[in-house]
């Protein structure tokens, strides 16, 4: 008798599992995953909530760079050298996440092309995010940036509908992550909603409409500044 067929090789069952360097691990929102300064030797994964992911400088001063949600990892940096962590991270709601130390994410990779191939889309997605991060702090107002950000915070251009935008994402964090002020912020939002961009209902919807004043360059999205 011939040996018996290799499983096919599952990346999320894989990723939900606990096994050989790999843990499944519970934050409360406010918790921290780790913090900039920390020793990197770890990859994580999120299965469920989102997290915000922050940096300090020298002098003191905090910015938002990112939010990450279900089916993204961070901490890769460790898999290109970093030693220390650039960046903290914190949960914004509730998480569930698996953590993968180095060895056996670098075994993953060479062992299960399928793992390699998932890993390999997320890092090229994320690095045009980042591209299109900085052509829209260049060349956009904060009006446009601030309709950019909630589109891409409800999903929009994945598959299914749009989702309702979690309240843990407060006026304060979508400040920082655009570049401009809580109160900048609260004036594009109210705007937004009387012009039927977005809802207000203990969380924010979105609409296709704002979606169509971004990619038309409608009047009421003018240069603010």
């Amino acid at each position: 008798m011939g040996k018996p067929a290799k499983s096919a090789f599952d990346a999320q069952v894989f990723l939900a599992k606990v096994g050989e360097g790999k843990s499944i691990l519970e934050f409360k929102k406010g918790q921290n995953v780790f913090v900039q300064g920390d020793p990197a030797d770890t990859v994580f994964y999120i299965q469920k909530g989102k997290i915000k992911l922050t940096v300090l400088s020298d002098h003191g001063k905090e910015a938002v760079v990112g939010m990450l949600g279900p089916g993204q990892f961070f901490g890769e940096g460790c898999m290109n050298g970093h030693k220390l962590r650039i960046s903290t991270t914190t949960a914004m709601e509730n998480c569930v996440i698996t953590a993968i130390t180095k060895t056996a994410m670098i075994a993953a990779l060479h062992d299960e092309p399928q793992f390699s191939e998932m890993f390999m889309a997320y890092l090229l997605t994320r690095n045009s995010r980042i591209e299109e991060d900085l052509i829209d702090q260049l060349f956009n107002s904060s009006e446009r940036r601030l309709a950019r950000l909630l589109l891409l915070l409800a999903n929009f251009g994945k598959e299914g509908s749009p989702q309702p935008i979690s309240p843990s994402i407060s006026q304060e964090t979508l400040a920082e992550m655009i570049g401009t002020t809580r109160s900048r912020v609260s004036f594009f939002m109210n705007k937004f909603r009387k012009l039927g961009l977005i809802d207000y209902n203990g969380h924010i919807e979105v609409h296709n409409s704002l979606l169509s004043a971004v990619l038309h360059q409608k009047p009421q999205l003018h240069v603010d500044e």
